[in-house]
């Protein structure tokens, strides 16, 4: 079969194919009401009208409103809405992390945030890295202390994705100070909306403010809001953090879509468009796309087969970090000064935006270390 692997997993997946049948009535329908908005507002409608086509997630179990997927049915359908252009959804870490963590660990009282967080009525955010704990999590200082019914909050949270915006927060706290750093945390269901809490939005080079820290000063939070036992916060954040796996599959795929669609461009425009520099650019540029699809390729039959999450993932991340930088340059570079347009999701902004991406999700330098350690088999420096 030819095309790029994101066509093929589309074309071999029966609900991706049953998404592109749903898509193609539902998207013309939001684009009439939106036109090309993909603002909060704009994508909050378009998780609603998800959610009431059962698409919104459709990884989640059926008994929580999902299809019940598996990895690479999912992986396909998150190409599918890339393939149409669709808009994102507004509570896409409710959706992702944050709602599988609490069917695993919530209670029931938790748990019946689920159907709100499928049609966006709760946003939910990550409370998870501190100024001094971004990549070393079990490093986080924020103190939550018992107090009766109530645990007491005082702390800082930083670079927390969609924290403008949210409802709610899975909030990581130490209850433990003098347990050793990954045994002393615990995992909160912390509403936004409590006395003491301060959200400040971070302004980032795009002119978007996709971030924001939070403050916590004396927040009481009921003990009923701890997800999994106290103290026991690390397992139920290693729960979160593992549904993350399908989204670098994806993120590999779509990369090869988006180099194999640069190829197509220039191919179209003539061989007397580029000098050799520029086809050589362009060719580098491909190879590691695809490579990077064959690497999560691999990963995806792992995880079909089972298998847990592992180093190679590091290597996943830093492949993709990297190469997500190196492609909006490149266009930049064959368009000329046509590369700098500033409009939203062109090379230009493409190229500004991913400056965090050797940074989000673990920086590049502990992934390194990772790979060295865990891969390599490298001693730690003394």
């Amino acid at each position: 079969m030819t095309g790029t692997s994101a066509e093929r997993r589309i074309a071999a997946s029966p609900p991706a194919q049953e998404l592109m049948r749903f898509l193609g009535d539902a998207l013309p329908e939001f684009v009439r009401e939106w036109g090309d908005d993909r603002s909060h507002a704009a994508r909050l409608d378009w998780q609603r009208r998800l959610a009431a086509g059962g698409w919104a997630a459709p990884h989640w179990p059926v008994e929580y409103g999902g299809r019940g997927l598996g990895v690479a049915d999912r992986v396909a359908c998150d190409l599918a809405f890339a393939e149409l252009g669709a808009p994102g959804i507004a509570g896409v870490l409710g959706v992702n992390n944050v709602g599988p963590t609490l069917m695993a660990w919530g209670t029931p009282e938790q748990k019946a945030s689920l159907p709100r967080i499928l049609d966006g009525s709760e946003l939910w955010c990550q409370g998870f890295s501190e100024p001094e704990a971004g990549s070393d999590l079990a490093g986080l200082r924020m103190a939550a202390v018992r107090d009766g019914d109530s645990y007491v909050l005082n702390g800082q949270k930083v670079w927390t994705s969609q924290g403008m915006e949210a409802t709610h927060c899975q909030l990581l706290v130490r209850t433990d100070g003098r347990a050793p750093k990954h045994k002393g945390i615990s995992a909160l269901a912390v509403p936004l909306d409590l006395p003491g809490i301060d959200r400040r939005p971070l302004r980032q080079i795009t002119g978007d403010a996709d971030f924001a820290e939070m403050f916590f000063h004396d927040v009481r939070v009921p003990v009923s809001c701890l997800i999994g036992p106290e103290n026991a916060g690390w397992n139920v954040t290693m729960t979160t953090l593992a549904h993350e796996r399908a989204g670098v599959i994806t993120v590999a795929a779509l990369l090869e879509s988006a180099a194999a669609g640069l190829v197509a461009k220039h191919r179209r425009a003539g061989p007397a468009a580029l000098d050799h520099r520029g086809r050589d650019e362009l060719a580098a540029r491909y190879l590691q796309a695809r490579v990077l699809a064959m690497m999560g390729e691999n990963s995806l039959a792992d995880a079909e087969a089972g298998g847990a999450p592992g180093p190679e993932q590091s290597l996943i991340k830093l492949a993709w970090s990297r190469l997500s930088q190196a492609l909006p340059a490149t266009e930049i570079a064959l368009a000329g000064l046509d590369g700098l347009d500033p409009a939203p999701s062109g090379p230009a902004w493409n190229y500004l935006l991913a400056r965090c991406s050797t940074i989000a999700g673990g920086t590049t330098e502990v992934i390194k270390n990772i790979l060295a350690e865990r891969v390599l088999g490298l001693p730690k420096e003394p």
